[in-house]
């Protein structure tokens, strides 16, 4: 007598939905939270462990460097980035522009003091790929220098004219992980034709040349899976604002991540790039369903009307979950526990 084959074994979507070998890019946190000065550097660090890696810390050694202060400043990062108040590993640094004087030296001191810690260091003001290219040199010969066993990931700011003719090419560096979208030099570069009101949170989402940077900057990314980080909203008072900015730059510009200037704006930003309960609900029932039936295309019934689907649309239900589950440590919610235990067993029954 024959035995009963038994149930065949879940396949995760990771494996299921994705070819072996293909690039996925890095699970970035949706908030790059930025500050320079030490007061705010160590609070940034302390809210980060109370909220949980819901957002990563940028310590800026260009804008928050003082004059003639630029290698103490770098010092003062590469300390905080190594101490105990980096409890996740998700701080990261910007340094000065490569044709600054200090570029190297800073790069030196936060290699050699936290480069296994370091999450990512940030290139502003890359004039063209070379530049970006130059720039990534230094570093590396920095980690091989101080023999790392890891490439720290690269970020950069695009906010020239030359950094936007190149962005496709840019993004497609192997050691780029995220672009970000540099709204005020890029402005300045304009010599004046672009009016200061592009700067502000609705101006920037209506003139055409910002529009223009920011659409090139996000379709580059997408096209070579790196990350793109849309740039700040100045007015940080006005949350109601930088809401509509944040939704607007996730919803209809197709951004993953957004840079914030103040504690008050990372709750705002995170909740606009978190999906709906909605969104959640549905990529939940959808890909438990795909599971079951081995990944094959399914018949779905959504709103009184049914839908097929298949893996290019799995891999879209399960960027959102995979989306979900990074924001939730901001909301001190969890997913379904049937979405956990099939897709974040990680996570244990109470994470």
């Amino acid at each position: 007598m024959s035995t009963p084959s038994s149930a065949p074994h879940p396949v995760h979507p990771r494996d299921a939905l994705f070819d072996a070998g293909e690039f996925r890019p890095a699970d970035l946190p949706v908030c790059d939270h930025y500050c320079g000065v030490e007061l705010r550097m160590r609070k940034s660090l302390a809210l980060q462990a109370e909220m949980g890696p819901v957002f990563d810390v940028t310590l800026d050694g260009e804008d928050g460097a003082p004059v003639g202060g630029e290698i103490e400043h770098a010092q003062l990062i590469a300390e905080l980035i190594d101490s105990a108040d980096n409890r996740f590993d998700r701080v990261g640094a910007r340094v000065q522009a490569v044709d600054h004087p200090a570029f190297e030296q800073m790069v030196d001191i936060i290699v050699g003091r936290a480069g296994e810690r370091v999450a990512y260091l940030t290139v502003p003001k890359p004039r063209d790929l070379a530049e970006l290219q130059r720039a990534i040199a230094a570093i590396d010969a920095a980690i091989a220098r101080h023999g790392l066993q890891r490439a720290i990931p690269v970020h950069a700011l695009v906010e020239t004219h030359g950094a936007l003719r190149d962005v496709q090419a840019m993004a497609a560096l192997p050691r780029i992980e995220s672009l970000s979208f540099g709204l005020m030099d890029f402005v300045s570069a304009h010599r004046g034709a672009i009016p200061h009101s592009a700067m502000g949170v609705k101006g920037q989402f209506e003139h055409p040349l910002v529009l223009r940077a920011k659409l090139e900057i996000a379709a580059a990314c997408h096209a070579s899976g790196k990350t793109p980080s849309h740039c700040v909203v100045t007015e940080f008072k006005h949350l109601s604002a930088l809401e509509e900015a944040a939704t607007m730059a996730c919803r209809q510009l197709g951004y993953t991540r957004m840079w914030s200037i103040h504690p008050d704006q990372i709750r705002p930003i995170v909740d606009a790039f978190s999906p709906t309960t909605a969104e959640v609900d549905l990529a939940a029932e959808i890909l438990l369903a795909a599971q079951a039936a081995q990944w094959a295309p399914i018949r779905h019934r959504h709103r009184g009307q049914d839908q097929l689907h298949d893996r290019a649309s799995y891999r879209y239900f399960w960027q959102i979950l995979e989306r979900a589950h990074r924001t939730s440590f901001a909301h001190h919610t969890q997913l379904p526990a049937e979405v956990r235990a099939a897709f974040f067993p990680e996570d244990g029954p109470g994470r």
